[in-house]
């Protein structure tokens, strides 16, 4: 019967251990070090270009702007297929912190034979070393997703602050 009964209460004692785990991974933004999901959306008519090759803002749980500095582009004409890569800033906020840090932008789209746009995505990882303020340590990656009936581009990704 005792092993029965210790048997009934571990799955009892995974469960509590589990539930904890969880409720500290889902600390505030700023708290604790640790892998945070973050979304948001774009707006391209809100930053100045500050001699950039664009610019746009970005809202949602990150507020602020990005701007980007094109390093290659490739257009395949027979399959209507651009690609870039990009160096970027990002300065603003995310909850309470505040600071800048680099991405690398790796963009694809597709367009018509009328250069209608057809869809595009792109990863943006964070480069290790380059966050300052409150970003310093800063550790990720942003992926942007067109909605090309709206032109807003949607982002989803995972960002830690590493002491």
């Amino acid at each position: 019967m005792k092993t029965y009964a210790h048997a009934r209460q571990r799955p009892l004692s995974i469960l509590i251990m589990a539930m904890a785990m969880l409720v500290m991974s889902v600390a505030p933004v700023g708290a604790a070090p640790g892998n945070t999901q973050v979304s948001g959306q774009t707006n391209f008519n809100e930053c100045s270009d500050m001699d950039a090759d664009y610019a746009f803002a970005i809202q949602g749980d990150l507020d602020g702007c990005v701007y980007g500095f094109i390093t290659k582009a490739l257009f395949h004409e027979g399959s209507g297929t651009y690609q870039e890569w990009a160096d970027e800033v990002f300065i603003g906020s995310w909850g309470d912190l505040e600071g800048t840090f680099e991405l690398t932008e790796f963009y694809t789209a597709k367009f018509t034979e009328s250069f209608d746009l057809v869809f595009a995505r792109c990863k943006h990882p964070i480069k290790t070393g380059t966050g300052t303020g409150d970003f310093e340590g800063i550790t990720g990656r942003l992926d942007f997703k067109d909605d090309v009936s709206t032109g807003i581009a949607y982002y989803t990704g995972h960002l830690a602050i590493n002491p």
